[in-house]
Formats: C-alpha cells, structure tokens, sequence
C-alpha cells in the first residue's frame, strides 16, 4: 500500500514539474513548427505529392538567370544573353532527365501577328544556343510564343525589358524516376560535402594541451 502510495506521489510530481504555471509543457516552445519539413517535403515529393517540376523550377530561377533581352526588332543574341544561356546550360546539365521550356516575347510596336512570329524567332535563338553547348534538343522546347501579350512594362513605346526570352522547367523525360542515377547521385553527394564544409582552425588554450577547434 505504502508503495502504491510513493509511486501515485512520484507520478503526480513529475507531471507538475514537466508543466508551466499556465500549464504548457516545459520546453514545447522551442517547437516553431519547422521540424521534420525537410522530411516531409521530401516524403511529398517521392510519393508525388508536391509537384517535384515545381519545386525544381523554383530552384532554377533562384540559381540561374533564366531570361535574357533582345534589341529592338532581333532574334540575334549579343554578349550578356550568351553569358546568361551558357549560365543555363551549366545548370541543365546537371538534371539530364529534366525538361525545359523557352519563351518569347517582345514589346508592343508592331502587329500582333508579326511579334508572334518575333518572340519564337528569339526562343529558337535561346534554344539553339543551349544546344551548341551541349544540351541535346530533346529537353528544350520553343514552340511557344507569348508575342506582345504578356509586357513586363506596359508601355505602347520600344522596350527592352519586354523583349525576351524566359526559360522554364516544364517537366521530365517519360515517368519520373523514384531513385537517383549515378549523376543524380555525385550532384547530391557535391552539394551535401559543399554545404557541410566549414574553414576552422585549431586553437591553443592554454600550456596544459586544452585546444578548442572551431
């Protein structure tokens, strides 16, 4: 009895002593709500969930430029547009089972019918320069043209900044594999070691041998 009666006190004072004065349990405020969304975010994406195109799509834009400009009245690629194409290609590369989209604009001088015909004229441009940079022209598409009706800046005057191209994850080759290829695999496997890699140094603390690495 006496025993029963120690472990029912015991109990109630680990309960009291796991909780707050309002009654939150002690140390649940550290929970935000972020843990485990790596996981689930990748959990999502491998059961289909989550749109990986999506996701991937978001990464591209973050980490190249994906548009380029044109002069007035041209498909021709100068300077800047080539640096920026040969940006996209390194990328691409790195996702050889991935598709992209290019598209073409232009600003709002001249009909609708001949700046149609404009805008796939520069994402042909784009996507032949991907290609002579070693990307095969089965992942790129042009076949889409936007012309006139989609301005950055809506203006009826010449403007750079509308005619362009903009290039866009648009899916994959076949069915999306669920496992990773050998480079799929040394892509991760760089990223991971990169990210990881910190400088530090060894210090010494003090004569008796204490050092502290950071």
């Amino acid at each position: 009895m006496k025993k029963a009666l120690t472990f029912g006190i015991l109990s109630t004072a680990i309960a009291v002593a796991g909780c707050t004065n309002s009654g939150q349990v002690v140390g649940s405020d550290l929970d935000i709500g972020g843990f485990g969304n790596a996981t689930m975010n990748n959990h999502l994406v491998h059961t289909g969930q989550l749109n990986a195109a999506i996701e991937l799509s978001r990464k591209f834009a973050a980490e190249a430029p994906t548009t380029i400009t044109f002069a007035f009245n041209s498909a021709a690629l100068d300077a800047a547009a080539r640096a920026a194409l040969d940006k996209q290609a390194a990328w691409i590369a790195n996702y050889p089972t991935v598709r992209f989209r290019v598209y073409g604009h232009t600003d709002l001088v001249g009909s609708a019918g001949y700046n149609k015909a404009l805008g796939l004229r520069r994402a042909r441009a784009a996507v032949n320069y991907l290609v002579s940079r070693g990307i095969s022209r089965s992942r790129l598409e042009a076949v889409v043209s936007y012309g006139e009706t989609q301005p950055l800046v809506h203006t009826q005057t010449r403007e750079r900044r509308n005619r362009r191209t903009v290039t866009e994850v648009s899916g994959f080759l076949g069915k999306r594999q669920q496992y990773q290829d050998g480079k799929y695999a040394l892509f991760s496997y760089s990223e991971t070691i990169t990210s990881a890699t910190e400088p530090h140094e060894l210090v010494i603390i003090d004569e008796g041998g204490d050092a502290e690495e950071r």
